[in-house]
């Protein structure tokens, strides 16, 4: 893609991305997470306003009266995308690749965060990180991250989410929301990963997914190449058999994700291509806003 190409590509994701957060996203990711990373100010005594929860107990039994723990909200919030460029991300039975779904969703919450007057992040990754951009704020950074996104050319195939998570952790030393966006493909199970990263941080899983991942067509024959491999393997849509044998196996692959999510304490927003992406991101920080 030229330059000049590219350049109208971003301003173009920029203006569409900007529109549906000001008019959706933009009220639910600010109730959602603005607030969530506060620190500790002062002690102070109690008085019957505060809430008893705040009381901290060691300083009172020192003193021989209730003191609370004074907080206070910090300014900003760090927020960090993890986005999967493996070559599975190029499959795409639509008119878009689940990479270029990546990419927009990666925008809209990357200019939601900006709006927000949040630092964004971004690490695209492959079995290795190949792209690391700490965390600023402002429109700058938001226009930087999407032509990253649309232009960058990974250097391998493979896909690492234990790699990615633990880079994760070695860099951002600040409490930070992580979106990690992916097929999650991945061999190697990560819910270790996941629950170390969600300790410290605040992880949600964005697994962006085909629907011919999840339900082959009947009477389609087909040789497939595993893009991340290379193997081939063919496959008999014409068979119940083949065909009953390939929805186990995938509905068994992503169910086990979604449990080792669970697990972990990760929340998981689905987006499939071909259908509408931005429905998943409104219910998830809806109801993020009115859980507990």
């Amino acid at each position: 893609m030229l330059p000049s190409e590219l350049i109208k590509q971003v301003r173009k994701i920029e203006i569409r991305t900007r529109r549906v957060v000001d008019e959706i996203i933009g009220g639910a990711y600010h109730s959602v997470f603005k607030g969530r990373g506060i620190e500790f100010d002062e002690v102070r005594e109690y008085t019957p306003e505060d809430d008893v929860r705040d009381i901290d107990w060691n300083v009172t039994a020192r003193m021989g009266t209730p003191y609370i723990k004074k907080y206070v909200e910090e300014r900003e919030l760090t927020v960090m995308l993890l986005v999967d460029v493996s070559a599975s991300g190029a499959f795409g039975s639509g008119d878009k690749s689940k990479r270029e779904r990546a990419v927009e969703t990666a925008a809209l919450l990357a200019f939601s965060a900006i709006r927000n007057n949040d630092k964004v992040g971004l690490m695209l990754f492959t079995d290795q990180t190949e792209l690391y951009l700490p965390p600023r704020s402002g429109r700058t950074r938001g226009l930087r991250l999407i032509r990253e996104l649309m232009a960058y050319e990974p250097k391998r195939r493979g896909t690492d989410i234990n790699a990615v998570l633990k880079n994760t952790m070695q860099l951002l030393h600040k409490r930070s929301v992580v979106f990690l966006i992916s097929d999650m493909l991945d061999n190697d199970g990560f819910e270790k990963s996941m629950k170390i990263v969600n300790r410290r941080h605040d992880l949600v899983a964005v697994r962006i997914l085909d629907p011919l991942e999840l339900r082959w067509p009947r009477s389609v024959s087909i040789m497939v190449e595993d893009a991340e491999t290379g193997r081939n393997a063919a496959f008999d849509g014409s068979k119940n058999s083949g065909l009953e044998k390939f929805r186990t196996f995938a509905a068994g692959m992503h169910d086990g994700i979604k449990k080792s999510c669970d697990r972990a304490k990760v929340d998981v927003i689905d987006i499939r291509c071909g259908e509408d992406y931005v429905k998943p991101l409104v219910t998830f920080f809806s109801n993020r806003k009115y859980r507990k």
